[in-house]
């Protein structure tokens, strides 16, 4: 009974890459944290999991490739603390044609932000990389310092981090309940919480914790088809062939972005994705495929059998990914809990390439509202 009435500077709600970096942000300035998962550590149900992600500078908006900046530092601080590899430098291509405007933006920004980058010519492209086949009047842009994040060894990390620093993480237990106040109640499937700030990153479960409390934000979610390609000569497109990551852009056959990583999570299969998805509820994500899905999966092969010839066209393996993001049908205004809060911070990112900073940011903020309190 004790423990239930032991007061926490902070709950963070949602032990995905956001949750853990602002527990591990929080507890590195000596604050008593708990850090609560619904599902058992480690699992696929969410946003964070998963072997690899891209991180890169190359953004459109000078304030992202700014604030990269100092994300790389904060992965190689975690890198340091840890003494595992979480990140390797594979350079990120850009792909598409010479006039579009997005690849013109970004290009524009790194010169700007004076980012190491190279632009490539159609012939330049075929000779650097050979095994990628290009569209008549497709160009290339390579940021030089784009890579991989090792995904999941980036979340032990943090979560090893955070108990080495006095923090407390629960997994398998589920919040039911929040008590707004000061200081705010939270109770689990297991027992009851108290603290001076709550922190919520629970990505597509947000709205079932606010409705309660009277408060809707305006997010979506998608489910995202994880697709891997078997390679028809094992290591072609392997990190060991210096082959890049890669994002393609305003490609005529995908509305939205395609992007790819090298082949390293399964042997002999790369990752190539679509940057799109289809609403779906967090609780059902493993339903059957709506026709949607299977469209983006068309759009899929059909870049693979145009851009990547030495792939097979159909994926060997499916999986999935949960996407948090604005919906923009949402018109009404986020409604607000008539009494006191405590600081509420709503995150799930699509990479964890900026998370360290946001959840510096996060993590602040929950400072100064306990210092407040």
């Amino acid at each position: 009974m004790a423990a239930q009435r032991e007061l926490y500077d902070a709950i963070v709600i949602g032990a995905g890459i956001q949750g853990c970096f602002t527990a591990y942000h929080l507890a590195k300035h000596s604050k008593k944290i708990l850090l609560l998962e619904q599902f058992f550590l480690p699992h696929s149900r969410g946003s964070s999991h998963g072997q690899s992600r891209i991180i890169r500078r190359a953004y459109p908006e000078d304030f992202y490739t700014q604030m990269m900046a100092e994300c790389y530092s904060m992965w190689a601080q975690l890198e340091h603390e840890a003494g595992t590899q979480l990140y390797r430098q594979t350079g990120l291509l850009l792909l598409g044609m010479k006039e579009n405007p997005e690849l013109e933006t970004i290009q524009a920004t790194l010169s700007r932000q004076g980012v190491e980058h190279q632009c490539l010519s159609s012939e330049e492209l075929k000779q650097r990389f050979p095994n990628i086949r290009l569209a008549r009047g497709e160009v290339g842009l390579l940021e030089v310092s784009g890579g991989v994040l090792y995904a999941n060894k980036a979340l032990r990390a943090l979560q090893d981090a955070i108990r080495k620093l006095g923090g407390i993480v629960h997994d398998g237990e589920k919040v039911v309940e929040i008590k707004p106040g000061l200081p705010v109640a939270v109770k689990t499937t297991s027992r009851s919480y108290q603290a001076k700030s709550l922190i919520i990153t629970a990505g597509p479960w947000t709205n079932r914790l606010l409705r309660p409390l009277g408060a809707e934000l305006p997010l979506q979610t998608l489910r995202i088809n994880v697709c891997y390609w078997q390679e028809k000569v094992a290591g072609s497109y392997s990190v060991s062939q210096a082959f890049p990551c890669f994002m393609g852009l305003g490609l005529s056959l995908a509305p939205h972005h395609i992007y790819g990583l090298p082949s390293r999570e399964y042997p002999g299969l790369m990752k190539v994705c679509y940057h799109h998805g289809n609403n779906a509820d967090p609780e059902e994500r493993d339903c059957p495929a709506a026709f949607s899905d299977i469209q983006d999966v068309h759009i899929l092969s059909g870049f693979v059998r145009d851009h990547l010839p030495d792939l097979q066209p159909e994926p060997a393996v499916m999986e999935h990914c949960m996407y948090t993001e604005p919906d923009p049908s949402f018109s009404q205004q986020p409604r607000r809990p008539p009494r006191p809060t405590p600081a509420v911070t709503i995150a799930s990112q699509r990479c964890h390439s900026p998370d360290g900073l946001i959840c510096l940011c996060q993590g602040t903020l929950a400072q100064q509202t306990s210092s407040r309190t």
